[in-house]
Order: C-alpha cells, then sequence, then structure tokens
C-alpha cells in the first residue's frame, strides 16, 4: 500500500466544490480543507506508485480549479490508530 500525501493550491472560489470531486476519486480517502500557503490536502491510498501518477496526473491535476499540486510519497505510516491495534491483540 502507498499513502501519498497530496497538497493542491486551489482558486479559491471553488475550493468547496473542488473537495468533493477530489474526495470522489477513487484511491482518495480524505481530503482536509486547510490554512496557509496550500488550499486542500488530499490523502491517497493505493496499491503501487503507478497508481499514484493515475489520481494525481490523471485526475486531481486536470480538474477545474486546481491550480498546482504538490506530492508526497510517506515512506513509513505511524498512527495512534495502528498502535491501538497493535496492542489490543
Amino acid at each position: 500500500m502507498i499513502n501519498a500525501i497530496v497538497f493542491v493550491t486551489a482558486d479559491v472560489s471553488s475550493i468547496p466544490e473542488l473537495a468533493e470531486e477530489i474526495a470522489g476519486i477513487e484511491g482518495v480517502s480524505e481530503v482536509y480543507s486547510v490554512t496557509g500557503a496550500i488550499d486542500l490536502i488530499a490523502m491517497v491510498r493505493v496499491r503501487d506508485v503507478d497508481q499514484v501518477a493515475a489520481v494525481v496526473a490523471d485526475r486531481i491535476n486536470k480538474l477545474t480549479g486546481v491550480k498546482e499540486t504538490e506530492t508526497h510519497i510517506a515512506f513509513r505510516t505511524f498512527s495512534r490508530h495502528d498502535l491501538d491495534a497493535a496492542f489490543s491483540l
């Protein structure tokens, strides 16, 4: 499983609609509207790097209102949920 964090800079007038469109793309698990230099963060969870490219380059980048994306691929994932599951055995 590949986890990628995609920073999306968007046309301000289309942020809510764009967030919903991105959330509807297969492989996108969550979309967060955030403050700061970027407008949205999309969490992409797919089987391989080629699928990351398909989701980001072929789908997200082509949506009307997307100005720019920056993708970060996670090497390891650490979360409270994972730790709780490991110790509940």
